[in-house]
């Protein structure tokens, strides 16, 4: 288990971040306000997320497009070349998290909940790799019965002898194949759901929630002594005054009120620290709740992509069991093709939404740990 690591973040304090931390970025991250937002508009992130630079550079690295020309080899789909490494989405990598954390004193919950998130963090982008790779086998295994479906005749609707004998004989050799074929996505059973993720997020929430409950009651209090103390400071600069327009009634100096029964003058630059740091705490607590609406939405799109190759499978073995007749070769193709654009649609928004999760992981750990070295700074 790693002890901790993270990634930088432009946050709304950067002329604290740390040095360590430079040459990673997060871009576009909506502003906080002193006042927590209850709820985070995820429209609205959405929209901002996916147009940010991050977002395009994940999603070339990820993104793999089967040109429809290319003779795909169904039996081959399980072969990926090359695959992206977790050092390729996720950064800083690990080394360099090891680095910018070594003088971290793990001797609170705070701390050790970040650390738990980090590494769980580490784990989800490792299950969103499995993902994108499960995304490039799905594309492979369909693309021969895309091509199939392109060999029916649009306006074919019950003749049977549409298609002829080489295109059945093709179209059963490639459902063959297919049938042969695991299925690329996880089952609802599997052990690839993100369940670690989301308990190490509901526990930081709590350590986050209490510390910026404890942080808001520490600006209002601070606000409310400055205010008393530049009443004082009134107060006491109108008393020097009329004690020079009084000074020659000595009988009347008693009702001089004296400065120093006023509070002392905190400074302005306290309380804009600590309004700096609720700052820092809502933005940890919107990107980690941000991140956990990512990883439910991918949950929800996995499954019915199982169950939609699973469909596949059903339609293939029932033309399979009556061995080449064209009849059901040709209604399995008509099958195929109404689902096509649909199964194609869901590939791409999961692959969008692996892109958000990556990007959301980074400014996730980014926040924390710029969070961590920046009060481990101030506190040395």
């Amino acid at each position: 288990m790693i002890p901790c690591f993270g990634q930088s973040s432009t946050t709304t304090n950067n002329h604290l971040r740390p040095s360590a931390l430079d040459g990673y970025s997060v871009e576009n991250t909506p502003q906080s306000g002193v006042q927590i937002s209850p709820t985070v508009n995820l429209k609205r992130a959405y929209t901002l997320a996916v147009q940010t630079p991050s977002f395009g550079e994940i999603w070339t690295k990820i993104h793999q497009e089967i040109p429809s020309e290319q003779n795909v080899d169904v039996s081959e789909v399980n072969v990926i070349e090359e695959p992206l490494q977790l050092e390729e989405v996720l950064k800083p990598s690990r080394e360099d998290i090891e680095e910018a954390l070594c003088d971290i004193i793990i001797e609170d919950t705070f701390t050790q909940q970040v650390v738990n998130f980090f590494n769980h963090s580490e784990e989800t982008a490792r299950k969103c790799l499995l993902l994108s790779e499960s995304v490039h086998r799905a594309r492979h295994l369909y693309a021969p019965l895309h091509k199939l479906v392109d060999i029916l005749p649009s306006e074919c609707e019950t003749v049977a002898d549409s298609l002829s004998q080489d295109q059945c004989d093709s179209a059963f050799k490639v459902f063959l194949q297919f049938d042969k074929l695991d299925n690329p996505f996880p089952g609802i059973d599997s052990d690839s759901s993100f369940n670690d993720m989301h308990t190490s997020y509901f526990q930081l929430k709590e350590q986050l929630d209490l510390r910026i409950e404890h942080s808001r009651s520490k600006v209002h209090l601070l606000r409310h002594a400055t205010k008393g103390s530049a009443i004082c400071l009134l107060v006491a600069a109108v008393g020097v005054v009329t004690c020079a327009i009084l000074i020659a009634t000595p009988a009347l100096i008693v009702l001089v009120a004296t400065p120093a029964a006023c509070p002392p003058c905190l400074p302005l630059k306290i309380t804009k620290k600590e309004s700096a740091h609720l700052v820092q705490l809502d933005d940890a607590s919107r990107e980690t709740f941000v991140l956990d609406n990512h990883l439910e939405t991918l949950d929800c799109l996995v499954d019915p992509l199982h169950n939609s190759v699973e469909g596949f499978k059903r339609d293939v073995r029932f033309v399979l069991e009556r061995s080449k007749d064209s009849y059901s070769i040709q209604e399995v193709l008509k099958q195929l093709r109404r689902k096509n654009h649909k199964f194609l649609d869901q590939l791409t928004r999961l692959e969008e939404h692996l892109c958000l999760c990556f990007a959301a992981i980074n400014r996730a750990r980014s926040i924390l740990l710029n969070y961590l070295l920046i009060h481990q700074l101030h506190s040395s």
